[in-house]
């Protein structure tokens, strides 16, 4: 008999799975997988204790992940399956890597109740600048924007 081809579920499962261990190992409780053509390509794990690093939540190590597996900045093609809502950060990381499709497990709101409230980040990016309560302010530089004339001027840039 064949075996059946992996389902959501099964992809959901693995990274939950992966946030479990992760607080087994003093990780935060968040887990996500790449999948392409029907495989995981990628894992990762919320490492942001472990290694110091505030924005290695298990969606942006395993997107490093899968970009470094392709040898690739897009993910076109590519699902993520998430044992927890993305939050801002990592939607962020999402679009900008072109992932096809994102499934999820836990609400943000099932995270808010374990300690992991993001609703003043999705509060703030639904106002102002004058909403994220710290100084955030444009500079009026006559240098501003050369980085994006060198962009344009440059005949060789890789697109994205």
């Amino acid at each position: 008999m064949t075996p059946s081809a992996p389902t959501h579920e099964d992809f959901l499962r693995e990274a939950i799975d992966l946030a479990v261990t992760s607080v087994q190992v003093g990780g935060g409780p968040f887990g996500a997988v790449i999948v392409r053509d029907g495989g995981i390509i990628a894992r990762g794990e919320n490492r942001v204790t472990s290694s110091h690093d505030p924005t290695a939540h298990a969606e942006i190590v395993a997107i490093r992940t899968a970009c470094s597996q392709l040898a690739n900045h897009s993910l076109a093609g590519c699902t993520l399956y998430a044992s927890c809502e993305p939050c801002p950060m990592c939607l962020g990381a999402v679009l900008w890597s072109r992932l096809g499709a994102v499934y999820y497990a836990a609400s943000q709101d099932d995270a808010a109740a374990a300690g992991f409230d993001d609703a003043r980040f999705y509060e703030a990016l639904q106002r102002n600048s004058d909403g994220f309560g710290i100084p955030y302010r444009q500079l009026v530089s006559e240098a501003a924007t050369q980085p994006f004339t060198a962009w344009k001027n440059k005949h060789d840039r890789v697109e994205y």
